[in-house]
């Protein structure tokens, strides 16, 4: 996307940042033109759906462990803090979207939601021609068939939630990789 829009591109990580007050100068500081990334925004900190935390007992020890609330974030994406720039886009990144506050995911704080899952080859293809100006190549109908194999091992796993059942398939897999990679020739690199 940087590339793309030509913007500068800030990584946050929120564990990092010590007070709300500081997620404020952080925010304000950005330039025009630029993409916030937060990572694993539901690992950073206890950012934890808000029903949650009313039921955890030991709601000082959350407190201690981060001094940037969720109310400090969110006025950092969408409150006062949030208007003093132009152009600027806010990519959070997460494993575990319920484990998210409502009030984070709503429109106007997270207008869009995309779910990005296992490589295709049609990505594959565009990021070979983003990043390597490669539009076609020999070896595209291998990665091709390779991406379409590690697909179906990720999707069998997926089905089979018992690691008994998905384990055997797992080893199926690479002793087939393996079995292909001992029946290729070897290339030979002589340097005079």
């Amino acid at each position: 996307m940087t590339n793309y829009l030509n913007y500068d591109l800030y990584d946050l990580d929120l564990s990092a940042v010590p007070t709300n007050r500081e997620l404020k100068n952080l925010v304000l500081n950005m330039s025009n033109r630029s993409i916030l990334v937060m990572e694993d925004i539901d690992c950073t900190i206890k950012l934890q759906n808000r029903k949650e935390e009313e039921e955890e007992d030991n709601m000082e020890r959350v407190k201690k462990e981060s001094k940037v609330t969720l109310s400090g974030l969110l006025n950092a994406i969408d409150g006062l803090w949030s208007c003093c720039g132009e152009e600027r886009i806010m990519v959070f990144t997460t494993n575990h979207k319920e484990k998210l506050d409502p009030a984070l995911l709503r429109p106007g704080r997270m207008d869009m939601h995309i779910h990005l899952s296992y490589c295709t080859f049609s990505a594959f293809k565009q990021l070979a021609f983003n990043y390597l100006r490669i539009s076609h190549h020999n070896l595209f109908q291998e990665i091709e068939g390779l991406l379409r194999e590690v697909q179906k091992l990720q999707e069998s796993c997926k089905k089979k939630i018992n690691s008994e059942n998905c384990l055997p398939d797992i080893v199926k897999f690479l002793h087939n990789k393996k079995m292909v990679e001992q029946n290729e020739p070897k290339l030979s690199v002589i340097m005079e």
